[in-house]
Formats: C-alpha cells, structure tokens, sequence
C-alpha cells in the first residue's frame, strides 16, 4: 500500500471517529475521553449527552491539547457545573488566562485550596491569593479564623493588618507565617496590648530576640513584658532599650531597675 492510500485510510478513520465522537452514548463517551486526537476531542465537546463526569474525567489525564481547555472554556454549558471549574483551574496544564478568569467565580475555601496545593502554578497561586484577600472584609469571624490558621503567608499578613484580636491569636500557629511580618505588625500602629501579650505568651516566637526586642520598644506593651524579659538581657541591649523615644516614662523607669540591678546604671 503506497503512501497516498494509507494517508486516505487514516483519513476516513480520523472521520469516522469524529462522526462517533459527536453522537456516542454517555458509556461510549467515556472511552472516547481517552483519546489522543484533539480532533476527536473537540467533537466530544460538542456532543449533547456529554456531561461534567466526562470532563472529570478528561481532566485526569496530562498532555492534553490546549484546544481542548479552550474549546471547555468558551462553551458556558460546559462549565455550567461547579466542579468542572475547579478541577480546570487546577489541572497543571489549564492555560493561565483561563484559570485566572475563573478564579473570581469559586468559593472563598477553594481559592485557599488552590493558593496552597503543591506544584499550582504561581501566576494562578497569586490569583487566588489576591482573590481571598479582597474578599476579606466581608467575612464572618469563623471564616477569617480558618483563614488564620491555614492562610498562605500573604493571607495571613493582610489578616494581621487587621488585628482582630481572636484572629491575630490563630495567626501566630500558622507556620507560613512569617518572622519579619509578625515584627512589622507588632511596630505598626494595629497592634495593641492585648494583641502584643498574645505575641508574648506565645511558644513559637516569645523568644526569638528580634521579637522580645520589637515588643519591648512598643509604647503599647504592658508592663509584665518588661518584668519578665529585661531580666535576661545584657547590659547593651538594655541601653539600648533606654534610647528608644518610643517608650513611656514608665517603661523607661523600669528598664533603668534592671540596667542598675546589672551595675549598669547611667
């Protein structure tokens, strides 16, 4: 058999399969999922019995055409069903325009699930970041606690700036979290005596030295704090405490007990 008949052969095959492809039973279209050709796949698409179970199952395969995701995307009846969204914002293979223009359109824990699973691309990451942190205003206290203690370091940064109290709390076993933006929350003006007591008594960070000495130079911090850490410090950190303008005369007074109690008055 010479070339041109093996190509005509695979031509009428080709055809036949696509002329399956568009009229196949929900059993057949199964099977059809499996497909390699983009060809076949497309015609799938435009098949009436074809529902989100197939695309379920589509999406479990990799090496997919880009087509195919397109072709998923511009039929609305396609992605009439929930779970086809999800599963297409997260297949690792979803060109990145599309998932980004779905995104908006999930629940508010699916976009925390997205941010955090290993290996999602970091442009849809991002994504789902920025679209959890928008909506954060308008979420009730048990969401917002939930967010706290599963947020990705972004998400929990911006729950910090707004220093709830209940919510700062379950920021702080959150182990994205990171050292650098609990000591920026602690020196910014959201932080508070209750909020910085939290920090305090805290197992993971109360003695970390960068965060002793930024509760330490809050004018806001209770003195208990100063009772309990000044003891441990050596001298020069002590004057340097006492050079801080931040302090309040009554914090002042007692960093000079403990520099004295260390022969260290000036």
């Amino acid at each position: 058999m010479d070339d041109a008949a093996k190509n005509a052969g695979s031509d009428r095959n080709l055809s036949h399969q696509i002329r399956q492809a568009l009229i196949a039973g929900k059993e057949e279209l199964f099977q059809i999922m499996q497909e390699q050709s983009a060809e076949v796949l497309l015609a799938a698409l435009r098949n009436p019995a074809i529902d989100e179970h197939h695309l379920l199952a589509l999406f479990n395969r990799r090496g997919l055409p880009v087509e195919v995701f397109s072709a998923i995307h511009r039929g609305k009846r396609l992605l009439e069903a929930y779970p086809v969204k999800i599963a297409l914002v997260c297949h690792p293979e979803t060109p990145a325009h599309i998932a980004l223009a779905l995104l908006p359109q999930l629940y508010l824990f699916d976009l925390l699930k997205i941010s955090t699973i290993p290996g999602i691309g970091q442009d849809q990451r991002l994504a789902a970041e920025r679209a959890i942190i928008q909506r954060l205003s308008a979420q009730p206290l048990g969401n917002k606690l939930t967010l706290a203690r599963r947020g990705t370091a972004a998400v929990v940064e911006a729950l910090l700036r707004e220093g709830l109290p209940p919510v700062v709390e379950a920021c702080l076993d959150n182990p994205r979290l990171k050292e650098g933006t609990l000591y920026q929350f602690i020196n910014s003006g959201t932080s508070t005596a209750e909020t910085i007591s939290m920090v305090a008594r805290n197992g993971r960070w109360k003695g970390r030295p960068n965060i002793r000495l930024a509760i330490l130079k809050n004018p806001r911090t209770p003195a208990v704090w100063f009772t309990l850490f000044l003891p441990v410090l050596p001298p020069v950190t002590l004057r340097e405490l006492l050079a801080t303008p931040r302090l309040t005369p009554a914090q002042k007074d007692l960093v000079r007990q403990a520099l004295a109690g260390k022969g260290g008055a000036r």
